[in-house]
């Protein structure tokens, strides 16, 4: 009987329990998947940004994780993974339930998708509880970032003009995708109240490139005529009248302003009433300890606490290709330790880095959420089937082979709504085999419409459908 832990409960660590346990019951012998998380609910991201403009609840985007795995026969620890001692094959967790205690449990596989850590500490002022500015990364903070909207609001209908400033909060963040969303569900929401023209939208951005999405963007073709992602969202901007900046760090902020640094060395100082900014990331706090007591997690994992995967780390930006990203998601040292979701190392930046003259890092860093989580967690999962069975690993999910697709929300309505739908394949650029764009253009889109919108509904219910494991759900994509 093979004992499996899985840490963390979000898109590719929940789908990786519900594809172990459908895999493993095939086989004659029991084997015991346990999921270790923090949280006790599933949170479909991708809604929050409803949240944070009122048109969404909370318990609409969440359900509960331990009747999903019960009726799985799926074990659940409400707990934080702390420590792994990977020469015993042990792992400490903390628990959350009941007492805080620590407890150990043994594995024969591990699986790590424990998301990202909100690293609002790399920005002075960045932050719900101890900085100044919101957040839609989680549900208590896509909540508290509508109180501070609709206070903002407040002022605008008592004869004010405000500012509202939506992006990036630090020159290595990522998810620029769920910011412009937010920026653009705030504009249209403030046309449906009547006071866009009270209201100054200013999109702040480390993107080197406006629609860059820590991407590096995207080209689709149509005849002979190449449009960008970058063409798409300027047009856009153009019409919602949202101003940007883009190409900045974030060094600090204040109750009224925003101190920025951009690529050229410039220093600015923005104004503000109301900003949502999203932190960079970095890993959940793991440490690795080895048989004599020794602190290995920087063998195992990245300076920023990402699990090293099979993937090739060390080259510069300009020599980065499709070959170089992970493809099975299995530590190179340990090879019964997988990783997937945010939580596995990438070997580089998607988007091309930049420093300013003064050296400041501008670099957005690769976005590893929703449908590229799914699928890493999914391969992992069923590469562990496969070790189990005895045979390595043969699953690939690798971000320079798989498609990357991307709904966002510009207005929730299903008679008015409309949505930016972006197919992208791969979503890492590969230049060795596609050699002209790194990408294959003819199954590359980019289009705007209500289509989009019912689309993006269509995506909320269809995974919160799937992903609680009802009849019928392993023929949702």
């Amino acid at each position: 009987m093979a004992k499996i832990i899985i840490a963390g409960a979000g898109f590719a660590g929940h789908y990786a329990a519900l594809i172990l346990q459908d895999s493993l019951k095939k086989l004659d012998n029991n084997h015991q998947i346990t999921v270790v998380s923090r949280v006790n609910k599933f949170t479909y991201i991708p809604s929050l940004v409803w949240v944070g403009v009122g048109d969404m609840e909370v318990k609409d985007v969440q359900f509960p994780l331990k009747p999903v795995y019960d009726r799985l026969d799926i074990d659940f620890v409400h707990g934080a993974l702390t420590e792994v001692y990977p020469d015993d094959n042990q792992v400490k967790v903390e628990l959350l339930e009941d007492t805080k205690a620590d407890k150990k449990l043994s594995y024969d596989f591990l699986l790590i998708a424990t998301g990202p850590y909100l690293n609002f500490e790399a920005t002075p002022g960045l932050g719900v509880e101890k900085g100044f500015t919101a957040s839609i990364c989680s549900p208590p903070h896509a909540v508290d970032a509508y109180k501070r909207y609709i206070s903002t609001l407040d002022r605008v209908l008592k004869g004010d003009k405000v500012k509202i400033v939506v992006g990036t909060g630090h020159g290595t963040a990522t998810c620029q995708g769920a910011a412009f969303e937010y920026i653009c569900n705030i504009h249209n929401d403030l046309v449906r109240k009547g006071i866009r023209d009270k209201v100054e939208l200013l999109w702040l951005s480390n993107e080197p490139a406006l629609g860059d999405f820590g991407i590096d963007g995207l080209e689709v073709k149509k005849g002979n005529d190449i449009f960008t992602s970058q063409m798409l969202v300027d047009a856009l901007f153009d019409e919602y009248n949202i101003n940007y900046e883009i190409r900045s760090h974030v060094h600090k902020i204040d109750e009224k302003k925003i101190y920025t640094e951009n690529v050229e060395g410039e220093f600015k100082e923005i104004n503000y009433d109301f900003a949502m900014l999203i932190p960079p990331f970095k890993a959940q706090p793991i440490k690795f300890v080895n048989k004599d007591g020794e602190d290995i997690t920087e063998k195992v994992c990245n300076p920023a606490g990402f699990i090293k995967v099979d993937a090739n780390y060390g080259k510069p930006y300009e020599e980065l290709d499709g070959p170089d990203w992970p493809r099975y998601y299995q530590n190179p040292t340990y090879k019964n330790i997988f990783s997937a979701g945010i939580a596995f190392a990438p070997p580089g930046p998607l988007s091309k880095p930049s420093k300013s003259p003064n050296g400041t890092l501008i670099s957005p860093a690769p976005p590893r959420t929703g449908y590229t989580a799914e699928l890493s967690g999914k391969a992992a999962a069923l590469n562990i089937v496969e070790m189990i069975k005895g045979n390595d690993p043969i699953h690939s999910a690798s971000m320079a082979e798989t498609p990357g697709l991307c709904v966002a929300s510009l207005k929730k309505s299903i008679f008015t709504g409309e949505a930016v739908t972006i197919a992208i394949y791969p979503v890492a650029r590969n230049y060795s085999k596609y050699p002209e764009f790194g990408r294959d253009l003819q199954m590359c889109a980019a289009e705007i419409g209500m289509a989009g919108a019912w689309f993006k509904f269509f995506l909320h219910y269809a995974f919160m459908y799937k992903l609680q494991a009802k009849p019928g759900w392993k023929f949702i994509p």
